[in-house]
């Protein structure tokens, strides 16, 4: 998951932080905090991408992923949430309801269950990869025009690379893995919403921790005491309950969800982006020893292909000289 190009008002670094290039308190610069941020939420996107995977041969469920995911930030959150409880209200419903969508129980399940059909390097690569495309998309229906020039090219590169990923499937047809792509594509979009969210809150990072988990554990929670998603975490084994903890709650929920708001922050979406863009690479490289996977040909071409994609499909376009300049 990456952050993307939306308009350059809304993504502008926070105006309440520190200017840009004054040493922050700690003696970091905004930029080394942000970049700082970035690399460990990059590590914990791996892990999420990673896990996605691997809950399909875990002896938890969907359902009790999530209750981990949004339940242990809440928990280890609740008394700074309590004192933010107010702001949290006060958000407006059109964002919350992007937040909430965007990166809660929708996204979590799509993300699961397209990466039980496919494999890491399809949730590490399709996800994050395809979110600036959606974002365009966004902010074309927002009349702020069509991209151009650098811009356009990764948006290509980006649809090339995720064609490159799914077309030995298509002939002959695996329906599982082109569905999972489908999930996939659903999941990525449903990203692109949060991230635009993210920056229509005038909230911090803790707040909007809070925002996007309470609901969705309340969500979650009610599907699973209706009968509506089934529960298996009585019966799961300690191993895979403790994993799960880490990465998804802990990792995914609490850490990912901090850095990835501060970084945003810091460095703006585009700039966050170039480095966020190697979360494909990274989950491909670590899928070998961890899951056994092995990159096929499709993978080798597709992933550089989205990465190259994703960090020119973020970059602002220079500003234009004039000719008597």
């Amino acid at each position: 998951m990456v952050a993307t190009h939306t308009t350059r008002a809304t993504l502008a670094p926070d105006a309440a932080g520190p200017r840009a290039g004054h040493p922050g308190p700690r003696g970091l610069s905004p930029q080394a905090q942000g970049l700082l941020a970035l690399l460990v939420t990059v590590s914990i996107w791996a892990a999420f991408a990673l896990s996605a995977r691997a809950l399909s041969t875990s002896s938890l469920l969907p359902a009790d992923a999530a209750l981990l995911r949004f339940g242990l930030p809440l928990v280890v959150l609740l008394p700074a949430l309590w004192r933010r409880r107010h702001a949290i209200a006060a958000v407006r419903p059109g964002p919350a309801l992007k937040i909430v969508c965007g990166a809660g129980v929708p996204f979590f399940l799509a993300a699961m269950h397209g990466g039980a059909l496919t494999s890491a390097a399809f949730v590490g690569s399709i996800v994050p990869g395809m979110v600036p495309l959606f974002v365009s998309l966004i902010v074309i229906r927002r009349g702020h025009g069509v991209p151009r020039g650098t811009q356009a090219v990764g948006l290509a590169l980006i649809a090339a690379g995720v064609i490159a990923l799914v077309w030995r499937h298509v002939v002959p047809v695996n329906t599982d893995v082109l569905a999972g792509s489908g999930i996939l594509l659903v999941a990525s979009g449903l990203w692109a919403l949060y991230t635009v969210g993210l920056r229509e809150v005038d909230l911090d990072p803790v707040g909007s921790i809070g925002l996007l988990c309470l609901p969705s554990f309340m969500i979650i929670g009610l599907l699973v005491l209706t009968g509506v998603l089934p529960t298996g975490i009585a019966h799961a084994a300690g191993g895979d309950i403790l994993l799960f903890l880490v990465v998804q709650g802990l990792g995914v929920g609490l850490c990912a969800g901090l850095l990835y708001a501060f970084a945003i922050r810091r460095l703006g979406a585009e700039r966050s982006s170039v480095v966020g863009s190697l979360s494909p690479v990274a989950v491909v490289l670590l899928a070998i020893p961890l899951l056994g996977e092995s990159p096929t040909a499709a993978v080798l071409v597709g992933v550089p292909l989205i990465t190259a994609g994703v960090v020119l499909a973020n970059r602002r376009p220079r500003p234009e000289v004039p000719a008597d300049a």
